[in-house]
């Protein structure tokens, strides 16, 4: 399986600073499909395009469990099209090799990262099952020009006509990482099927590879459904997280009246936070009071993140987050990167000493008042981790909720909100007294008296 970026940029060859491959040698690469091979066939300021070469070893994928291992009586084990086929394999890859670029990053080259480029994509062999000119209507709406050459059954007899196979280019001017991206979602789509277990991390996965593009792509529901295997329950979940009309998120606001902006405000939070751990380079991260994992599974879908942890008080609460993780059915892999811990946000955990991030998204506000200091003391005093993110609501912003009676609280167990001077005051206090320094950020849209609906403070240690 091959594929192929070229960019015809000027000093087209820095190309090889976003993808991090040198141009001037082979490397390889051992990968949980196979072994995959990044080279130039060129490389001039001109001109310059990396290849992604593959190679798959069937029987061993027989043996692997989570590569549908399970039946390796079963015929269709060992004939099968997975070593030649450009599908969901080349989209673990090109997740593996090139996941620096696909996160749009690049501490050498920030502004090239940044920039719309000239590219031509092509891909060998991709299946494409079901429909006519599927990877036209999937990739045209998203600004390429698509060119579709179907692949005889055989060229000694035209007669048979053609296989569901097509060779695929994909000309336009993206950047890198909203291309390779889409690459990523779009081929497991265009053969309808994953040759992997399909566990509930994928809809983290498939929510921050669709960032930007998915939730306005006219065939939307059709990506999300194949991508996610046709699973109804995770289906449900990622188009409500999707979908601006549909609530999922009960502790945006407790009236009908904002379903409209309640799982759009979720989504935004998420994504904040997501930002504000980027922007600190965290690779170890906790979400105490984690819920049910949604956090968790954006997190898990970051192949940068190495550690996850949530915490909750809620024995139940960590079931369900574990079954909304898969854990149960998890590789191994993932299993080791995730750990659900039953824990208080109010009292020291050790087990959370020495990592770079811990986020409290929606926690202080259910929190009593009088044991604020505990919070303080057990995050920032115990754990004392290098960065911390704390989300909480902002009450002024409830005026903008007509059904929300004055003086009442967007959820019943919330014990206070603040509004913004009063939340500046918390983080002032508990940041001085345990050396961090703290920045403040928005969520959501920003009112000019009011303010926006969450408040963001990102606390990083001082330096000495």
């Amino acid at each position: 399986m091959l594929v192929t970026i070229t960019s015809t940029a000027p000093s087209a060859a820095d190309l090889g600073h976003l993808v991090r491959k040198h141009p001037a040698r082979a490397q390889s690469f051992d990968l949980s499909v196979g072994r995959a091979h990044v080279f130039y066939p060129e490389a001039t300021d001109e001109r310059c395009t990396v290849a992604l070469l593959l190679e798959v070893d069937a029987i061993a994928l027989v043996r692997q469990k989570r590569f549908g291992g399970g039946d390796s009586a079963s015929l269709s084990q060992y004939v099968n099209d997975r070593p030649y086929a450009s599908s969901s394999m080349v989209a673990v890859a090109i997740g593996q090799v090139f996941r620096s670029a696909m996160t749009g990053r690049s501490d050498s080259h920030p502004e090239l990262a940044a920039a719309v480029l000239p590219l031509t994509i092509t891909v060998a062999a991709v299946p494409s099952r079901g429909l006519e000119q599927l990877a036209t209507r999937l990739f045209t709406p998203l600004g390429w020009t698509v060119v579709e050459r179907a692949i005889p059954l055989d060229p000694t007899v035209p007669a048979w006509g053609d296989s569901r196979y097509v060779d695929l280019e994909l000309t336009g001017d993206l950047r890198l990482a909203d291309a390779l991206r889409q690459l990523y979602v779009l081929l497991p789509v265009l053969d309808d099927a994953k040759h992997y277990w399909v566990s509930d991390d994928e809809v983290g996965k498939l929510l921050r590879a669709g960032e930007g593009w998915l939730a306005d792509h006219p065939d939307r529901d059709l990506i999300t459904k194949r991508y996610l295997a046709h699973q109804s329950r995770m289906v449900t979940d990622a188009q409500s997280q999707l979908d601006p009309e549909a609530r999922t998120d009960g502790d945006d606001t407790a009236t009908a009246s904002e379903t409209k902006r309640a799982p759009a405000l979720a989504g935004l939070r998420a994504e904040a936070v997501l930002q504000a751990l980027t922007d600190v380079r965290a690779r170890s991260v906790a979400d105490v009071g984690c819920g049910e994992g949604a956090l968790l599974t954006r997190l898990l879908a970051d192949p940068l993140v190495t550690s996850v942890i949530g915490t909750d008080v809620s024995a139940r609460a960590l079931a369900s987050a574990s079954q909304r993780l898969g854990l149960r059915d998890a590789s191994d892999r993932t299993r080791e990167r995730v750990q659900l811990l039953q824990s208080s946000a109010t009292y020291a955990d050790t087990r959370l000493r020495g990592l770079d991030a811990i986020v409290l998204m929606e926690v202080v506000e259910h929190i009593d008042a009088e044991r604020l200091d505990a919070l303080e003391a057990s995050i920032f005093g115990a754990a004392a981790p290098e960065a911390v993110m704390v989300t909480t609501p902002n009450r002024e912003y409830n005026a903008l909720y007509p059904s929300l009676p004055a003086g009442s609280f967007r959820h019943p167990d919330h014990r206070f909100e603040w509004d913004r001077q009063e939340f500046a005051t918390w983080c002032t206090t508990a940041a001085e007294r345990y050396g961090y320094g703290v920045e403040h950020r928005t969520v959501g849209d920003v009112d000019p008296q009011l303010g926006s609906p969450t408040q963001l403070a990102v606390f990083r240690k001082a330096i000495a």
